[in-house]
């Protein structure tokens, strides 16, 4: 089975690309499972060498704003694509054209690529929380609407529709999975106007130090790398069926204020890395995560059996034991 994650070098999509190649099976377009025989991975840059000097493994680099690139990663043999590709939040916001080429133009790219397959494919695709914002009920719901309030919410609320449509015509089978603040991330900050949450754990239990642009009482609703993995698969493998014409729907996540991501780190590090912390106040940054709703009922998410972490302290272990040891190591 051929297998496609675009933004396949992001630490999402490398984490994805690990659990297939362990022997993660997949429901194919004939209605079996399957194991992945062929990984394509595309993006700007190759994964991590253990990834692509596998057997079963296609590294593509490229700009997914090229339709002749898109068209030549989606080819005939692909039966599942997970779309990852985005430029995030700060970067979509801060250069508009780049935001729309990438999460708009890349999105319907791969779309149309997966249209013109043999079989309509499984496509998962990320989308955000971001969908929502500016003045909005105190819980979201299922049935609150869309209310973008960033040029990159936008975009992911357009990427959704065409999901949605395309879904509805049968050239795919679609899921849109808005995801929340996907926290420990590996590696280094990115544009992201969130890449905060993620800085303030793994900088200090790396020894090193970090600015905090947000206020201690800040809130982020938040998911572990590890539960977003599950999360993809569990959405890939859900039937048609139970998801009807609407194919978006929010992840079940956890609301955590800094101060308490503080006392998370504080357990797994001690005090000397909690001093290593430090608040800069960030005007642009307050700004936008100011306008992120942060409590959510995730009702549909729930009874389609998507899990939230049990608490924060399971994340920041999460990443100790899957990303700071490997590093380590």
């Amino acid at each position: 089975m051929h297998v496609v994650i675009t933004g396949g070098a992001g630490f999402l999509g490398q984490k994805l690309a690990r659990k297939l190649l362990l022997g993660a099976k997949l429901t194919g377009p004939d209605g079996q499972k399957h194991e992945v025989t062929k990984l394509t991975l595309f993006d700007v840059a190759a994964p991590a060498a253990d990834i692509a000097q596998d057997k079963r493994v296609k590294v593509v680099t490229g700009d997914i704003g090229d339709k002749a690139t898109v068209d030549g990663v989606v080819t005939d043999a692909a039966a599942s694509v997970f779309h990852l590709a985005a430029v995030v939040s700060a970067g979509a916001e801060a250069d508009f054209d780049l935001g729309m080429r990438v999460n708009l133009d890349g999105t319907r790219h791969v779309l149309e690529a997966c249209r013109r397959l043999p079989a309509p494919p499984h496509v998962v695709f990320t989308s955000s929380v971001a969908v929502y914002g500016g003045d909005m009920p105190a819980v979201i719901k299922d049935d609150t609407p869309m209310t973008p309030q960033t040029s990159y919410g936008a975009q992911k609320a357009m990427g959704e529709f065409m999901v949605n449509d395309m879904s509805r015509k049968g050239f795919i089978d679609g899921r849109a999975l808005r995801l929340p603040t996907i926290v420990v991330r590996p590696g280094k900050p990115n544009k992201a106007a969130s890449t905060w949450a993620s800085s303030i754990i793994r900088e200090p239990l790396q020894g090193d130090s970090v600015e905090c642009p947000v206020e201690p009482t800040t809130e982020m609703y938040v998911l572990s790398p590890r539960r977003m993995v599950e999360s993809f698969l569990h959405a890939h493998e859900l039937p048609a069926a139970s998801l009807g014409f609407n194919r978006a729907m929010f992840l079940p996540g956890i609301t955590v204020p800094v101060s308490a991501m503080l006392e998370s780190l504080k357990k797994a590090g001690g005090q000397a890395a909690v001093d290593k912390v430090k608040f800069v106040p960030d005007a642009n940054i307050r700004r936008i995560v100011a306008g992120w709703p942060m409590r959510f009922d995730p009702a549909r998410a729930k009874s389609l059996g998507f899990k939230a972490d049990d608490n924060f302290d399971q994340i920041v272990q999460g990443f100790v034991e899957d990303d700071l040891r490997r590093n380590v190591a």
